[in-house]
């Protein structure tokens, strides 16, 4: 299992910044091999320099690029077997329902392709055995919301994909995980001109201790699965 030296192997798209990194950041404090996906190519080389050679190793990219996908995975299949894929990655759009525009559709979009070709490849590289794939979704998978219709579209997409895998491995020793998480306090809403104000935005999930949690059920020694991760945070 995992890598060469011994190492359980993860792959996390979406690496770079907020709950990618953090997931990345504990996994490696953990014990784990990370390879992290990301088009982010100058956050990729500072951490590079963050985490030591034998633990981290990033892929700059498109995770929604098929070819890049394919590349990719050449180079992790490579280290050796894939214990655990998380995918991460993904790209928000809020606006009113009728102010959104076939780009702010791909945007979307975009989370869920790269979800399913992650999936798909790793399933392959692995031989579909010994493999827990975690896709973080959204509480906007549970529900809808008014200013994000599309992103919600697009999150409700990725929970049939993911309720979907579990259907098709049911049984077998791959083990699908639904994360779903509430607003966390990073650029992931900043970045989208979010309707949401900073102050409010503030007083969302921290994203190390989200990742704390998610890793808690993920990742540990029992013989047992958690199969659906909501979290939400408290009201003060």
């Amino acid at each position: 299992m995992g890598t060469d030296t011994g190492k359980g192997l993860a792959i996390v798209t979406g690496s770079a910044m907020g709950l990618g990194y953090e997931l990345t950041r504990q996994l490696i404090g953990r014990g784990w091999f990370v390879a992290g996906v990301d088009f982010n190519e100058k956050r990729q080389v500072e951490l590079s320099r963050e985490f030591p050679a034998d633990s981290y190793r990033g892929f700059v990219g498109d995770v929604s690029d098929e070819v890049f996908v394919k590349q990719s995975m050449a180079g992790i299949a490579g280290l050796g077997h894939v214990d655990l894929l998380v995918n991460n990655a993904g790209q928000p759009s809020f606006k009113e329902p009728a102010k959104y525009e076939a780009a702010d559709v791909d945007t979307c979009l975009k989370g869920l392709r790269g979800m399913i070709l992650w999936s798909v490849e790793t399933l392959r590289a692995t031989g579909e055995r010994d493999l827990k794939i975690a896709n973080v979704m959204s509480t906007a998978a549970t529900r809808g919301n008014a200013n994000e219709s599309v992103y919600c579209a697009a999150k409700w997409g990725e929970k049939g994909y993911t309720q979907s895998l579990k259907a098709a491995y049911k049984g077998s020793s791959v083990k699908i995980v639904g994360v779903y998480p509430g607003g966390i306090d990073t650029d992931f809403y900043r970045d989208s001109h979010d309707y949401v104000p900073p102050e409010k935005q503030h007083t969302f999930m921290n994203a190390a201790e989200l990742a704390e949690v998610i890793l808690f059920n993920l990742v540990n020694d029992a013989n047992l699965t958690v199969s659906d991760i909501l979290i939400e945070r408290n009201y003060r």
